[in-house]
């Protein structure tokens, strides 16, 4: 009959053991700390308020010029976490470009995005191809394009940078490379990303179709996501957990704009509280506009225009609209890369709400 051993060797045998295999690096599985049952992350819910990170935005525009800093660049940096990042795998961060002013040209093997946060103009270059840049708009910069970002407006710009480069850490697949120029050359053609592949389902018949895993449309205007949350949301449906809410799609696969990175944006009507629910994605959201607060593994975290708070993966969440005037929240995700590795979980909180 088979069964398990059962061997109870002196603790002092053990220890001598351990020091033998420590000295060849090595270790016994058995002696470390085992995992839970489910998981928990060491990031924590926060939120980082505008009137406090907007202040220290332009104060750096003062101290530190473009020339000195490549990107000048505020890191929101998760209180629970050892490392400059708002979750396990994302950024969250802040760019400032004054009136004038340049980011030279570079490119890197970490997608990134631009939630524009402040803007009277100004544009970044992506391979080439001019891209506005208006308040609420999404611009996408994926994993290995050139990107640079002017601003020839009179008014500073600001924005939300969101990047995978946690996880492109922690993979050790990070590369860079500097543009031979400070800039590129503008091509031909107003915001061509946008006008050959932001109709929805209408692309150029003559082209071919892309082969590039992310969206070959890099521009997601706010005023066009903000008609179609309007349009969704005068039909009546919604989502129990997030609102109305929508994804931005690659227009040639339906797949995520990026392969390691969602993008969403949702609208909750003034006093809608939704359902609490749990996914091992994480997240960072962007208050585009509105004011309330969501409830995150039992923390309340209040929030408002242009604030900007994260959440954690496997942690209850329900948002709550408390204004007066709908509360619109952009947010991206690693969904993409957990439902990839068929590591993504959901489940609604057995009470409706905490």
């Amino acid at each position: 009959m088979l069964k398990r051993s059962n061997i109870v060797a002196a603790e002092a045998d053990l220890q001598a053991y351990y020091g033998e295999l420590e000295a060849l690096s090595m270790a016994a599985l058995w002696g470390q700390r085992g995992g839970g049952t489910e998981p928990k992350s060491k990031a924590v819910p926060f939120v980082w308020h505008w009137r406090d990170v907007r202040p220290q935005a332009m104060r750096a525009a003062e101290l530190v010029g473009t020339e000195q800093a490549e990107r000048r660049v505020l890191l929101l940096a998760n209180p629970g976490l050892p490392f400059y990042s708002a979750t396990n795998t994302l950024t969250a961060n802040i760019q400032v470009v004054m009136p004038g002013e340049i980011a030279r040209a570079h490119r890197h093997t970490a997608a990134a995005l631009r939630l524009i946060i402040e803007s009277q103009g100004g544009y970044t270059v992506v391979n080439g191809q001019r891209i506005p840049m208006r308040p609420g708009d999404l611009v996408l910069t994926p994993n290995w394009t050139w990107h640079d970002h002017a601003n020839d407006s009179d008014a500073p710009m600001l924005w939300l940078d969101g990047l995978d480069s946690p996880l492109i850490r922690m993979l050790e697949c990070g590369f860079r490379e500097e543009y031979a120029g400070e800039s590129q050359p503008p091509g031909e053609g107003t915001d061509p990303s946008f006008v050959k592949y932001g109709a929805g389902g209408l692309r150029p018949a003559w082209e071919p179709t892309p082969t590039v895993k992310y969206s070959p449309l890099w521009h997601y205007p706010y005023t066009q996501a903000r008609e179609a949350l309007e349009r969704l949301a005068a039909e009546g449906a919604a989502s129990p957990f997030d609102g109305v809410i929508l994804e931005y799609t690659n227009p040639v696969t339906g797949g995520p704009a990026m392969p390691t990175m969602g993008c969403y944006v949702q609208l909750l009507h003034p006093g809608e509280h939704t359902q609490a629910h749990r996914h091992t994605s994480s997240a960072a959201f962007h208050v585009i506009e509105g004011a309330g607060y969501s409830v995150v593994d039992g923390q309340r975290l209040d929030w408002e225009d242009k604030d900007v708070f994260c959440l954690p993966g496997w942690a209850f969440h329900e948002h709550v609209n408390s204004g007066d005037r709908p509360a619109i929240l952009f947010s991206h995700t690693d969904v993409p890369v957990l439902r990839a590795l068929d590591l993504h979980r959901e489940e609604a909180h057995p009470a409706g709400r905490q």
